[in-house]
């Protein structure tokens, strides 16, 4: 696994440009700013064009939106096809909310996502899994979440990311597991949002190998998260949103690469 990429990205110190969720706005910026990328927002669809071509990544995210910005999200995946920049999908409540599943299977059909991040609720209703999600939350349902997020992914023709307690990434037919993590990530709503852009960050180092470039995203977040825990035997959601900025921007590659446990398939 090349992790060496995160020393690549802060060196380099790519723009990530967002159409993020009002509710996460905040960690999103402040998390890639700490990792060594350079966040940007926009929501003004006339500044679209001008605002892709000075970002080296996109990354939408569906977790609040009205239908104008709907089709501000549209152009801007668009627009980043046009420009060859690497485009991250988040489908929050895709499972919870038919409309929101709607939005997602059209936004999919009209652009060319390289990546799909989202916990198990939402990647099984892009399958149509039966599965039963609860808002935001990952819910409950039955079948194998490795044969989920392949189908996903073979579906769209691109790379998923199925984040929960292990982070499943697959192209369809390459996967790799990660066993790395905290159950606090849960607890901070902004974790996942935060996780789609870094994702998007890595992917404008390498957008030749989206594959592993996800992959290493999801390892290196979820050791951030584990070393962000550290010896603490009880933290509150506070303290970790915290100690989670701190070891985004502190954590050093040596540290990092220390207890990964991932299996490949």
């Amino acid at each position: 696994m090349q992790l060496s990429l995160l020393n690549q990205l802060r060196q380099e110190n790519p723009v990530v440009l967002n159409i993020s969720n009002f509710v996460t706005v905040q960690d999103v910026a402040n998390g890639l700013n700490a990792l060594g990328a350079s966040p940007i927002m926009s929501e003004e669809i006339n500044e679209t064009k001008e605002m892709v071509q000075i970002s080296d990544a996109v990354a939408l995210n569906l977790g609040a939106f009205s239908e104008e910005q709907v089709k501000h999200i549209r152009k801007m995946g668009q627009e980043a096809n046009r420009a060859f920049k690497p485009v991250v999908l988040d489908p929050v409540a895709v499972g919870a909310i038919d409309y929101r599943l709607q939005v997602a299977q059209e936004l999919l059909e009209e652009i060319d996502v390289a990546v799909i991040r989202g916990n198990a609720g939402e990647i099984a209703a892009l399958t149509g899994a039966d599965w039963t999600s609860k808002g935001i939350d990952a819910g409950q349902g039955q079948g194998d979440l490795v044969e989920i997020a392949q189908q996903a992914a073979q579906k769209f023709h691109t790379v998923v990311l199925l984040s929960g307690a292990d982070d499943i990434i697959t192209d369809g037919k390459r996967v790799t597991v990660v066993h790395n993590g905290t159950p606090l990530f849960a607890a901070h709503v902004g974790s996942g949002d935060m996780l789609s852009s870094i994702v998007a960050a890595f992917c404008a180092v390498d957008p030749a190998d989206v594959y592993e470039t996800t992959r290493v995203a999801a390892t290196v977040f979820a050791r951030i998260g584990e070393l962000a825990v550290g010896d603490q035997q009880q933290m509150g959601p506070g303290t970790f949103t915290v100690n989670l900025l701190d070891q985004l921007q502190l954590a050093q590659l040596e540290q990092i690469k220390q207890n990964i446990k991932f299996e490949e398939a």
